[in-house]
C-alpha cells in the first residue's frame, strides 16, 4: 500500500473515532409498557401501594436511530403521586448500549425524572452523562410516552 494511502487512511480512522468522542445530546421519543410489574397495596395507608418490576419500551431518536428500552422500575406512590426509580439499558441497532439509573416522581398524574448515565458498550463505551425525561398525554391504555434526552460523555471529552 502507497505510503500517502496509509496516511489517509489512518487518518480517517483517528477521525471517526475522535467523531464518537466528546459530548453529544440525544433527544428521542419512547413507548414503554410493563411486561412483569407488581403492585402492592401498603396495609392501614388508604392509597398507598409499592410497585417494582421489569418494563420494556422502544426509543425513537431524533437523528433516526431506534433502540429498545430494557429496564427495572419502582414506585412507591400515595394516591398516584410519589418517588420512582430504576435501572435502563438502551441497546441500538448496532449492539452499541447506554445503561442509566434513573429518578423521578409522578405528580399529578405526570411523570418526570433525571438519567445518571453508569455506562455504555460500542460506539458509547465507557459513557458517563445525564439526562431527563417526561412523560407525555397519551391515550395508550397501559403504556407510556415520553419525552427523553441524553448529554452523553464519552472518553476523550
Amino acid at each position: 500500500m502507497p505510503k500517502s494511502l496509509a496516511v489517509l487512511l489512518s487518518g480517517l480512522v483517528f477521525a471517526a473515532s475522535a467523531a464518537l468522542a466528546g459530548e453529544q445530546v440525544l433527544e428521542f421519543k419512547l413507548v414503554t409498557k410493563p411486561i412483569d410489574y407488581k403492585v402492592t397495596e401498603a396495609a392501614n395507608i388508604e392509597g398507598q401501594v409499592v410497585g417494582s418490576g421489569k418494563m420494556f419500551g422502544v426509543a425513537f431518536f431524533k437523528d433516526g436511530r431506534t433502540a429498545v428500552k430494557d429496564f427495572v422500575a419502582s414506585a412507591d406512590l400515595l394516591k398516584g403521586s410519589g418517588p420512582i426509580y430504576g435501572y435502563s439499558t438502551y441497546t441500538f441497532e448496532d449492539g452499541s448500549s447506554i445503561t442509566a439509573r434513573y429518578a423521578g416522581s409522578v405528580k399529578e398524574g405526570r411523570t418526570k425524572g433525571e438519567y445518571t448515565i453508569l455506562s455504555g458498550t460500542g460506539a458509547y463505551a465507557n459513557a458517563t452523562g445525564t439526562g431527563s425525561f417526561e412523560s407525555v398525554p397519551t391515550a395508550f391504555k397501559g403504556a407510556g410516552l415520553y419525552d427523553g434526552k441524553f448529554v452523553v460523555k464519552t472518553p476523550g471529552s
